[in-house]
């Protein structure tokens, strides 16, 4: 057979095939016969559109309407991959599943779902059909509970957990449905998507499938707000993992619709911490998202809100900041004027304005917190690619504003401006810090400088300017770092610039300065500049150029810079030791050259006037740095250089004063100087600059100027001295000045100075004559005077002392020296003035001192012994100078000799003086008793002298020889410090501790060095803690001075003494003997402190040297620091001894105590165990790790010590010891610590307690800090929080009965909570939630419950102080930590949770915890409604019973919280409380409170759960209406309200008429009055509401229950049920059509008008009228006058009663009477109608209402002639058809009379005058009696009337007098 054969007969089959199914399905009779043959052969159908023959391909099918094998397609359609198939495959696909079950759609949805990515690739177009169908399907798939077991295997019921592929497409393009907007403006893309991806969602072309179906809509488009909705509730199921649906949450969590931004932010709670934010692809989609992919077909990008939470994600990933393109991108977009970001655009495709202001804001806001992220996190790569574009950037974004004054044409940035504005500055700091070699750190420094401008003329406010200070800030660290010499210089340059600048001036840029620059400026010299660099010193005193007038913190930063130490704690060293051993770096630290700062200082301007208006107040400062530096540099040179401390300079001036090997250093090194021709001249340019700074007091502190020059002068050499010489008559002023030390300085000066020359010059002889005028006139002096007699005396004794030790010659031309000594005898003889005293003793000093007054000088009358006395007198006084005057005097007195009485009588009587002294218990004094004993024992030998001789010949002034005087003296010493007798007790062991101070080097002493520590061992159990001090100083000391030997023995000895009760050489010592007072060292509180405490370390290590090692604690006191003489002593030398460390190897008990020992809360004790650690431990952090745990447990067993220092030195070295050590460390000891410190919270100790505190909040820190590092950290918080939290939560904690523990356990609580993340806390969260909400009540301050119970004392009510307690519960920090509690729940927490509320709803008792409780219920409702939804219903139970609280707020919130409870509810629980609620309200009998409570939760149903509470309206809503006529004001206005916001309009009420009146019916008989009243009410409103046109059918519904509603007596109100009958009657047709209900309508309204009540006769009596003019063809008038004649004429003749006010506060009763009245005539007109009545009886009925009515008008009320008119107008309208006559003639043309007396009343009384007049001519006959009497009383009228509204009127009435016949 050929192919071709083959080929036609294949296609014949085909063919036949085909046919052969048409023809069976044309043959089928029925729809079902037809969907069993489209089961069968539809899908093998459609595969023959695959055919390979035309004709076959071409056969048509047609479409068809019912049920198709949707399965069977979707399953080909999986499997064949031919296009045209598939084509027809979906086709069918779509125009069958809306046919199928709603269960057979769902049971297709996993295999549509299978497969999906993979026919994506194949062919989008037909994917984008089947996931449109996919999304149709998610809008009746009804979603398990999440977390529950449904939910878990929801994954694998849809065959996702195998197909990740396909759950990652679904997922992804769900979220992208979720960024999918709705164009009208022809836009292809829209924000986050590109054009295809659009496309795809509109199924390529198809407009209508986002199209709404509506009535007559056969449309299948789908609502594309509720899809999103439901694509969102689909993600957060168990069918995606976390992953796959965070990028899907995280668009919905920005979306604008609440309802889906709830979701989103669900999902993205619990999706955040399980994905990776370091991931590239996940961030290169999330920057794709934000900025969009642009072009014709690119995506938009995102809309701001969403942008904002990217940029939030950016800011938590190091990743990010490697995007460098897309970072500028977004930078650059941030910054531009008009941002024309996807708000924008998106608004531009809805046709709406761009949405500026808040949103716009908060993204910049953002952007510049992604850019401060960049500057910190990122790569140094990334950071030179990215920081060089932003900074520039953000500079002309900034310049744009207006730089650096705002444009004029831009007088006033907005807040958002100026935010960004300030955001600019601060990145543009961190950016330039991140990356500064390209942006700081060069030679023109470009950057800084516009930052300086920035910072002293920017004008936008003090805002800004604190971003351009922490700009500058930022950029600290490089310039610190750098070491270019270029970048220096011109640094130093820019800083010099910035402290010249003045406020006001116009800076060199043009700029006005508005912001002085100082501060920073000298910051930067402090930290950028190397210590050596003498400009950056300069700019230090520069900063104190202004002085007071100057500003705290740039006077603090100048004196920080140029101290040597606080340099170095500004810029500290790095660890690491590379650091630490670079050169360059220590070299920052190295001391400026002395020749360098005076030549920049005082030379570097010219003159010197110049450099005194430079420097102004910081003159003084720069002298003393300058003698500073010097003196450092001279004691370098010798290797004994001053260590850089705190105390920097007192070292100096300590080593000055005491040190003799450094006096002579510095005094070598000045001469090494002199020697050196350029060093010499710096060095007198120094000498001659202070001099200046002393000699001008406009220079600030001179005499701190004057006391360098002072000692300086004392050291150098006499070239430099005879230079500045020349100068000395300067100190003329200074010598006469009113300071005491300004004279006492510039007199000592003088001495120096002028005793060196060889010749006295004429200005020194000048100085002299005027000081020997003045002296001679001392006992004349006055005032002034007397200061300048002080100045003489003093520069003379100087000068005298001084001249006669280095000349040893008289030849003082102008002075008389033995005068001189005869005048200053004779002031300390008979003078009285104590300046002149003290100027006269310190004379006698000085001169005895360098030998000039001796024994043998003295002139006559006077002698030694005279002299002694007197200085004997001073010293018992308690003068210093006199003591140490003393000792001087008897350095010039002979020892005792044989044959001689002279000297032994003076020395003796001196000695003797001295001694005497003890009886002054002032240490001060007793001290310089010693210094004079020293002296007077040793001479110049004593090393008290070593700082007096200020000038040198070479030679030791003269001084009478010694032999045994010493000896005499320390044997006295040594026998009184073994007496009884306190005072000479305490000054013999101060006086001996000086001995061996000053004279300890003399062998004298030192052969008695055991006899010394023997007295001073005497002492450590004395009960004088300056005796023990002084002893503990003194053994020191002894030991220092001894031999090997002798400090072995001494060793032996005094352990031996401390170690048994055997009587040893220095007597008897127990290791219990007191050593301290309370309040010395260390303190106590009534305990006892022995001198086993102090030497427990010794003991412990068994080295007994230590022992006197650590006495020198003792004496590190106030006392010792203010004494000069003793110098600075430390122990890290004594410590220094091998033996210690061999000790130490052996016996580590040492370091728990020593660690404890360094916190003691001594500060003495403190600074010196700290030295003794520094001595001890090379490598503190080696050997805390190594003794860690023995550390630990001797402090954990000290912390409950006995005393309470021991105690607090253990709290703080706990809160040392843990702190940055890891947890596994101490995570055995971790419970018993918090135990511990809990305990010690409480301790009787005030500052025990507050070391507990602070070691509790160390505690917390760490625990906070393992919080807050999340995940890597997250077994480390647990561990802790498992120890912690139930700690806190148990009676040590939160239950404590400390305040203080209590309030902290609270705070750490909120601290843990805040910090915490929630896979750490979860677990805690019910239990720590139920707490909390307790606590609320409980921490309240009691005072508010006293004011909450005593509120009417204080003028407020209860109610206004609940006001305060709720709106401080919604901001307690409390609430907070609740809500970030609730923030982590999951399912599993939230079952332990509402067991935890429940009894917390049962339990709590306070207001603020009960209405915690309502703002929990609130929360999860709102905030949590996932995880909380199954409980709703419980919960809204609960609350039921909660409601009835007697306090209105409480019950209040718990109504509020039902409201929001009652959104989540299932709707039988929202039935049943809406049936609460009316049981509530009408079972509450006359109780006000049950209904309010009622109305308060219908009204929170309705506004919090609105779209329930309008699903069951129906069933609430006719409750509501009759509700709202309560008469208690707050139940009405809840339920008016709710009514008005739940209808639209008031014919609504005839949607529940039938329930209104059913509900309303059976409570008209109610035994309640305000529950009947309310019913009533509620029946007339309803009347009242059906509008003009009543049904018959809704009248005969509302009848019955308005008859019975006017059923009984009156009562306050009624009237408006009477008033809404009339409308009933007048509105319906029952008057007309039922007789008999007509005729019950008329017995109503006759039976209320003939009521007796006075307030509601009067409307009884208005309706009456109102009825006889609905009923038509009636005849009214005999019933009307029978009610209405008596009661008119009982009103008429009462007219003159009395007025009374209502009680009720309506109207008076006067105002009722004429109401009544008004009413009653006007029915009774209203009654008349002359069409009824024939003309006789009309007559008189005409008559008889006139009689009554002239009475009435005769009262003159206006109410009463209004009510007439207006009857009158009635009447006169109805005469239309009656005939004349002449008695109703006569009779009207009364009426018509009374109708023109209206001439005195009111306009508006005229105008219904001239109303009823035109009514009465429009019948008047021409010729009538009326019409005459109309036709005068008009014309009458218009001649008078000026009113041209009454005019008007008038000439209407003259027409229809004119019209008639």
């Amino acid at each position: 057979m050929s192919r071709s054969t083959t080929t036609e007969s294949s296609e014949m089959k085909e063919l036949a095939l085909v046919g052969k199914v048409e023809l069976r399905i044309a043959l089928t009779d029925s729809d079902a016969k037809l969907e069993s043959m489209l089961n069968t052969y539809l899908a093998p159908l459609l595969l023959k559109l695959a055919s390979d023959h035309v004709s076959v391909r071409n056969k048509r099918i047609a479409r068809l309407s019912i049920k198709l094998p949707v399965a069977a397609l979707v399953k080909q359609y999986k499997d064949c991959h031919n296009s045209i198939v598939r084509h027809f495959d979906i086709l069918y696909i779509q125009q069958g599943i809306d046919r199928l079950p709603v269960h057979e759609r769902l049971d297709l949805l996993p295999t549509l779902i299978h497969g999906l990515a993979e026919n994506f690739e194949e062919s989008p177009t037909h994917t984008a059909s089947l996931f449109n169908v996919i999304l149709k399907l998610l809008h009746h798939l009804v979603l398990p509970l999440r977390g529950s077991t449904e939910d878990t295997d929801l994954r694998l019921r849809l065959g996702l957990a195998e197909r990740v592929l396909d759950a990652e497409f679904v997922a992804s393009w769900l979220g992208k449905v979720i960024l999918f907007t709705t164009s009208t403006s022809g836009t292809k893309s829209c924000p986050g998507l590109s054009a295809e991806e659009c496309d795809f969602l509109k199924l390529y072309g198809k407009n209508d499938i986002w199209t709404l179906r509506g009535p007559g809509n056969s449309s299948s488009g789908m609502n594309l707000t509720e899809t999103k909705v439901i694509s969102a509730k689909f993600l957060s199921s168990g069918a995606f993992t976390e992953v796959e649906r965070f990028l899907p949450a995280l668009y919905a969590s920005a979306d604008s619709n609440s309802r889906l931004s709830d979701i989103g932010e669900d999902i993205l709670k619990r999706a955040t911490p399980v994905v990776s934010l370091e991931d590239h692809s996940l961030l290169a989609k999330l920057f794709k998202v934000y900025l969009g992919t642009r072009g014709a077909t690119g995506s938009l990008p995102a809309r701001r809100s969403l942008q904002t939470k990217i940029l939030a994600l950016f800011c938590r990933s190091r990743e990010s900041t490697s995007f460098v393109p897309e970072i500028l991108q977004i930078v650059k977009e941030a910054l531009e004027p008009q941002s024309q970001t996807s708000d924008h655009v998106g608004s531009q495709l809805s046709g709406t304005a761009p949405k500026q202001g808040l949103d716009l804001a908060k993204l910049r806001a953002q952007v510049f917190a992604f850019t401060n992220w960049v500057a910190r996190m990122g790569s140094g790569v990334s950071l030179s690619a990215l920081a060089p574009t932003l900074v520039t950037d953000l500079r002309i974004y900034i310049e744009a504003q207006g730089w650096p004054r705002v444009n004029n044409d831009n007088p006033g940035l907005s807040m958002g401006e100026l935010s960004s504005r300030s955001y600019c500055y601060e990145s543009i700091g961190l950016l330039a810090k991140a990356c500064p070699s390209d942006l700081l750190v060069e030679p023109n420094l470009d950057l800084l400088r516009w930052l300086f401008s920035s910072l002293s003329a920017d004008t936008s406010g003090t805002d800004i300017s604190i971003s351009i200070e922490q700009a500058l800030s930022s950029v600290l660290g490089p310039f610190a770092k750098n070491t270019d010499e270029d970048v220096e210089n011109a640094l130093t340059d820019l800083l010099l610039h910035n402290m010249s600048q003045k406020i006001g001036e116009t800076g060199a840029n043009g700029n006005i300065v508005v912001r002085s620059t100082r501060y920073v400026a000298v910051r930067f010299a402090n930290r950028c500049l190397p210590f050596h660099n003498v400009k950056a010193r300069l700019l230090d005193v520069l900063a104190q150029t202004d002085g007071p007038r100057e500003r705290g913190e740039v006077l603090e930063e100048g004196r920080r810079g140029l101290n040597p130490y606080w340099y170095r704690n500004l810029n500290p060293l790095g660890n690491s030791p590379s650091i630490r051993n670079d050169a360059s770096e220590i070299s920052r630290y190295r001391m400026p050259n002395f020749v360098d700062l005076i030549q920049e200082f005082f030379l570097g301007q010219g003159t010197s006037m110049t450099v005194r208006q430079r420097l102004g107040f910081g003159y003084s400062p720069a002298i003393t740095f300058c003698r500073g530096v010097l003196l450092h540099q001279a004691l370098s040179s010798e290797d004994k250089s001053p260590v850089i401390d705190p105390d920097w300079k007192k070292n100096i001036d300590a080593m000055i004063t005491n040190d003799e090997t450094g006096r002579m250093e510095i005094k070598t090194h000045l001469e090494n100087m002199c020697s050196a021709a350029d060093e010499y001249y710096y060095l007198s340019r120094f000498l001659y600059a202070a001099l200046e700074g002393f000699t001008d007091s406009s220079l600030g502190d001179s005499d701190s100027s004057g006391t360098c020059l002072l000692e300086i002068c004392s050291l150098s050499p006499g070239r430099v001295i005879d230079e500045i010489a020349s100068q000395v008559s300067r100190l003329r002023d200074a010598i006469f000045a009113n300071r005491h030390s300004s004279r006492t300085i510039a007199s000592h000066i003088f001495g120096i100075l002028a005793s060196r020359a060889e010749n006295i010059s004429p200005s020194v002889e000048s100085l002299l004559d005027q000081f020997s005028k003045k002296t001679e006139k001392w006992s004349s002096s006055v005032g002034s005077e007397v200061h300048e007699v002080h100045g003489s005396v003093l520069s003379l004794a100087y000068l005298i002392s001084r001249r006669k030790y280095l000349k040893n010659d008289y030849n003082l031309e102008g002075v008389d020296e033995l005068g001189f000594i005869r005048l200053i005898l004779t002031i300390l003889s008979t003078g009285r003035d104590k300046e002149l005293l003290d100027a006269a003793t310190l004379a006698v000093d000085q001169l005895c001192l360098f030998g000039t007054l001796t024994s043998d000088t003295i002139p006559v009358p006077y002698d030694v012994l005279s002299l002694v006395d007197k200085l004997k007198a001073r010293a018992e006084d308690g003068d210093d100078n006199s003591v140490l005057t003393l000792g001087h005097l008897a350095m010039q007195c002979d020892e005792d000799d044989e044959g001689s009485d002279v000297g032994t009588s003076a020395l003796s009587r001196i000695i003797d003086s001295l001694y005497n002294l003890h009886e002054k218990r002032q240490p001060e004094l007793q001290f310089a008793v010693g210094a004079a004993l020293s002296c007077a024992a040793a001479g110049w030998q004593s090393k008290s002298l070593v700082g007096l001789q200020d000038v040198d010949s070479g030679a030791i002034p003269r001084c009478a020889s010694r032999s045994k005087t010493l000896d005499v003296i320390l044997e006295k010493v040594l026998s009184d410090c073994n007496t009884t007798k306190p005072a000479l007790r305490q000054g013999s062991v101060i006086w001996l501790l000086c001995i061996v101070q000053y004279c300890g080097h003399l062998a004298q002493v030192q052969s008695r060095l055991r006899q010394c520590q023997t007295a001073f061992k005497g002492f450590l159990a004395d009960r004088e803690s300056l005796n023990q001090e002084t002893a503990s100083r003194g053994l020191t000391l002894v030991y220092e001075k001894g031999d090997r030997d002798l400090k072995d023995d001494l060793i032996r000895d005094l352990v031996g003494s401390f170690t048994t009760t055997n009587v040893g050489l220095a007597g008897n010592v127990s290791s219990e003997t007191q050593l301290f007072e309370p309040g010395a060292l260390p303190t106590g509180d009534g305990s006892v402190t022995t001198y086993k405490d102090i030497m427990s370390l010794a003991s412990e290590v068994g080295d007994s040297s230590l022992v006197y090692r650590f006495m020198s604690l003792a004496s590190n006191n106030a006392i010792w620091s203010s004494r000069a003489a003793f110098g600075r002593f430390g122990l890290s030398n004594i410590l220094s001894d091998s033996s210690v460390d061999g000790y130490l190897a052996q016996n580590p008990k040492l370091y728990p105590a020593l660690f404890r020992y360094r916190f003691d809360p001594n500060t003495n004790v403190r600074s010196a165990m700290n030295d003794i650690w520094s001595a001890l431990v090379k490598d503190p952090q080696l050997t805390i790790n190594e003794y860690f745990d023995s550390i630990l447990e001797d402090l954990l067993k000290n912390i409950l010590g006995k005393e309470w220092r021991v105690r607090q030195a253990s709290c703080a070295a706990i809160a040392d010891l843990v702190q940055g050590r890891p947890i596994d460390k101490y995570e055995k000891h971790l419970s018993r610590i918090w135990t511990l410190t809990f305990k010690v919270c409480d301790d009787i100790k005030d500052s025990v307690r507050q070391a507990a505190m602070a070691l509790a909040r160390v505690l917390t820190a760490v625990l906070t800090r393992s919080l807050e590092a999340g995940d890597s950290s997250s077994n480390t918080a647990g561990v802790m929080l498992k120890e912690v939290l139930p700690f806190l939560l148990s009676p040590s904690g939160l239950e404590s009965s400390a305040q203080e523990v209590q309030a902290f356990s609270l705070k750490t609580l909120l601290q843990i909570i805040k910090s915490s993340n929630a896979k750490i806390l979860r677990p805690f969260i019910p239990d720590l939630v139920g707490r909390l909400l307790a606590l609320l009540s409980s921490l309240e301050p009691q005072e508010i419950n006293y004011l909450h119970l005593n509120a009417d004392k204080y003028g407020m009510t209860a109610q206004q102080i609940d006001d305060v307690r709720l709106s401080s519960v919604r901001s307690s920090p409390m609430m907070e930590a609740i809500e970030r509690c609730l923030d982590m729940l999951d399912d599993s927490s939230m079952i332990r949770l509402q067991s935890s509320l429940e009894q917390a709803l049962r339990t709590t008792i306070g207001l603020p915890s009960r209405v915690g409780v309502s703002r929990v219920l609130v929360s999860l409702s709102t905030r949590h409604n996932f995880v909380f939804k199954p409980y709703a219903d419980n919960f809204l139970r609960a609350l039921r019973k909660q409601v009835l609280d007697r306090n209105d707020t409480i019950s209040t919130s718990f109504a509020a919280a039902s409201g929001y409870v009652a959104r989540l509810a299932s709707n039988d629980e929202v039935l049943r409380l809406f049936d609460y609620c009316k049981k509530l309200y009408f079972d509450s009998g006359e109780d006000d409170r049950h209904r309010i409570v009622s109305a308060e939760l219908v009204s929170a149903s309705a506004k919090y759960a609105t779209d329930r509470f309008a699903s069951l309206a129906n069933d609430i809503l006719p409750f509501v209406f009759i509700a709202k006529h309560d008469p208690n004001e707050r139940t009405k206005g809840l339920f008016n309200n709710t009514w008005n916001e739940n209808v639209g309009g008031s014919r609504a009420v005839l949607l529940y008429l039938k329930e209104i009146v059913a509900m309303a019916s059976p409570h008209l008989d109610s035994p309640r009055w305000s529950i009947k009243h309310t019913a009533a009410f509620a029946i007339a409103d309803a009347v009242n509401a059906m509008g003009a046109d009543i049904s018959t059918l809704n009248a005969e519904v509302i009848w019955p229950s308005l008859e019975k509603a006017l059923n009984g007596k009156t009562w306050d109100g009624k009237e408006s049920i009477l008033e809404a009958f009339i409308t009933f009657a007048k509105n319906s047709d029952l008057l007309v059509s039922n007789k008999q209900i007509a005729d019950r309508m008329q017995s109503i309204v006759l039976r209320e008008s003939k009521r007796n009540n006075v307030q509601y006769r009067q409307h009884a009596l208005a309706c009456l009228g109102d009825f006889v003019e609905i009923c038509k063809g009636e005849e009214w008038y005999d019933l009307v006058h029978d009610i209405t004649n008596p009661l008119i004429l009982e009103l008429l003749d009462d007219g003159n009663e009395m007025d009374v006010d209502s009680q009720t506060g309506g109207p008076s009763s006067k105002i009722t009477s004429e109401r009544t009245l008004a009413n009653a005539l006007r029915t009774l007109l209203k009654s008349i109608d002359p069409v009824l009545r024939e003309a006789p009886r009309l007559t008189a009925s005409l008559t008889q209402t006139f009689d009554l009515l002239r009475k009435a008008l005769f009262r003159n009320d206006k109410i009463v002639k209004d009510a007439i008119l207006d009857g009158e107008t009635a009447l006169f309208k109805k005469l239309t058809n009656t005939g004349l006559n002449d008695s109703l003639d006569s009779i009207l043309n009364e009426y018509a009379s009374t109708l023109f007396e209206m001439d005195d009343q009111a306009e508006q009384s005229r105008t219904k005058a001239a109303e009823a007049a035109t009514a009465l001519a429009r019948w008047a006959p021409k010729k009538s009696q009326v019409h005459t009497r109309l036709a005068g009383g008009v014309k009458l009228a218009l001649t008078h009337e000026r009113s041209s509204a009454v005019r008007q009127k008038l000439q209407a009435c003259w027409k229809a007098l004119d019209d008639q016949n």
